[in-house]
């Protein structure tokens, strides 16, 4: 059940409110890496490092800049100096399963001595079913004699990209975020949605999208992104990080340099990055540098043909690449692949050449290898032949091994805080929610309302949240809502679910609005708005033409 906030109007007001639930849930999560000035760096490791059982916490206050003390690193460097290179390289590689038994994920972590798992939608049954999974691949992490957690991953944007539900509360797109654009309302719910993945075992989430959308012609990101203002998606994705750090969970910026710019889906092909070196710093980039210097611990490496750096070579597998992430950006935590089993990179290159391919080029986390075992075994005979120095794969694995003892040292959340991530979420959508024209403020409709548009469930999801803020539904004022981000219609209120570029060629009697998303949260934010009783606080974050950002916000 959503808890709504109770006369509630107004961004002041709503960014008081995510405040006042960040400073009541402060002392449920752990402290975030301390940033530094300028661009630290990682020396590599040396396989001659003196024998320990492993890397231990740290007391010294000595910070990297992303996460893990320089203690960590070095006691991080010392563990992996001592693993076979049969543990070594499965300790740099993050797999995907099949199935719902925990015990598979367990098995398969031992196995191969891989670094962890990722959790995908056929992978997830409940939220118990999903901890039991966690816990099993920490026990399966821990008889394998590390002293540092294992990874246990999963995409959970919001919004299309959700692969938990229930008990985990969904949130709406990350474009709600940028119509928003208030950093202590991103913050309050990423710090939210963290712990959220925390109790349930989660120790890696593969967020923020730092992507910088080009607008309707994007087909793979679109509403995942903030915005089409760099600025702004730099805001958001550094917000977002703060966020998930102070709960304890490792976040992921993706997809470097930038998925929103090209006109291709990297699941189904390899796409072309034609921007020039500098065009891409003076957009693309600036996310990623603002979430570097932020202290973001972890960056995607997505399967671009970046022409400017290395024409017909996937980001992924491109020194050139690498050395732009941290060159331009300042990087110095753990690069990780994008999933190598995409499109992208298996039309060309096997499942055990990519995973060499992509160390080579400096990725220290190689996530969902088409074949695990083949990528492990592969990283193994390049590392014995010389092919692949072991140096490399050390120090990749030592950033890893460093970065997941801080995980393992933040404190676990107190469960009472959970309770307070609906009413931050549904402030997030009340924030976000974007009138285009119409009124600003008062009722937009009559005490009756009939819906039309959108998918069965958001007509659903509509009706029960029209029906608890005591709407009756069935006649009266139609209220038209657009599924698809260029879908438009007319109606005496139009409501654009996804992105909003259908807002465009839709008409309306009294109001359009975005809402960008389609979660109980956000229907409920939608009611809120019609009934007067919660005002629309965003601006359109992407240019819609034709439309103002917003009627009511400068």
């Amino acid at each position: 059940m959503i808890r709504r906030p109770v006369a509630v109007g107004g961004v002041a007001v709503l960014t008081a409110l995510a405040l006042a639930l960040a400073a009541c849930s402060a002392d449920a999560g752990g402290l975030g890496p301390a940033t530094t000035s300028g661009t630290p760096t990682a020396d590599p490791p040396s396989s001659g490092a003196s024998a320990s059982s492993g890397p231990s916490p740290s007391t010294e206050p000595a910070p990297t800049g992303w996460g893990p003390t320089e203690a960590d690193l070095t006691a991080a460097r010392t563990a992996v100096a001592q693993l076979s290179v049969e543990e070594l390289a499965g300790q740099v590689v993050v797999a995907s399963y099949r199935g719902t038994d925990p015990q598979d994920a367990a098995d398969l972590v031992v196995r191969h001595s891989l670094a962890g798992v990722i959790l995908m939608a056929d992978n997830v049954v409940d939220g118990e079913q999903v901890a039991a999974t966690a816990a099993a691949v920490q026990d399966a992490v821990t008889a394998g004699g590390r002293d540092w957690p294992g990874v246990v991953a999963v995409d959970q944007e919001g919004g299309r990209v959700e692969r938990i539900g229930e008990p985990v509360t969904p949130l709406p797109t990350f474009m709600t975020h940028g119509a928003a654009a208030s950093s202590p309302v991103t913050t309050a719910v990423t710090r939210a949605a963290g712990r959220e993945l925390r109790h349930l075992g989660v120790t890696v989430v593969l967020a923020p999208v730092a992507d910088v959308t080009t607008g309707p012609d994007d087909p793979t990101i679109g509403s995942r992104a903030a915005s089409d203002d760099p600025a702004l998606v730099a805001d958001v994705v550094t917000a977002a990080v703060a966020g998930y750090l102070e709960a304890g969970v490792v976040p992921v910026a993706k997809h470097y340099p930038g998925h929103g710019s090209v006109p291709a889906d990297s699941h189904v092909t390899l796409p072309a990055q034609t921007m020039s070196a500098d065009e891409l710093a003076a957009r693309d980039l600036v996310p990623f540098a603002a979430a570097a210097q932020a202290g973001v611990p972890a960056v995607m490496m997505s399967h671009l043909d970046v022409r400017a750096w290395d024409p017909g070579v996937p980001a992924s597998l491109s020194a050139a690449a690498y050395t732009a992430l941290r060159e331009r950006t300042g990087f110095a935590g753990v690069a990780v692949t994008d999933a190598l089993d995409m499109a992208a990179v298996t039309a060309e290159t096997g499942p055990g050449q990519a995973a060499v391919r992509a160390l080579a080029a400096g990725a220290d986390l190689l996530l969902m290898p088409a074949d695990p075992a083949a990528a492990v075994d592969a990283v193994a005979a390049a590392v014995r032949s010389g092919e692949l120095p072991r140096e490399r794969v050390e120090e990749a694995a030592a950033r890893v091994v460093a970065l997941l003892t801080w995980q393992g040292r933040q404190a676990p959340p107190d469960p009472e805080s959970l309770e307070l991530t609906a009413p931050v979420v549904h402030a997030l959508s009340l924030v976000g929610t974007t009138v285009v024209d119409g009124p600003c403020s008062g009722p937009l409709v009559g005490d009756a309302v009939q819906v039309v548009g959108g998918t069965a469930q958001d007509r659903a999801r509509f009706t029960a949240a029209a029906q608890a803020g005591g709407l009756q539904v069935g006649s009266g004022d139609v209220v038209r809502l657009l599924g698809g981000p260029t879908s438009s219609g007319s109606g005496d209120v139009v409501v654009a679910l996804d992105a909003p570029y259908g807002l465009a060629g839709s008409s309306a009697a009294t109001a359009r609005l975005a809402l960008y998303g389609r979660t109980p949260a956000a229907f409920a934010a939608l009611v809120d708005v019609l009934r007067g009783q919660g005002r629309a606080g965003g601006r359109l974050p992407v240019e819609v033409a034709g439309l103002p950002r917003s009627a009511c916000r400068p």
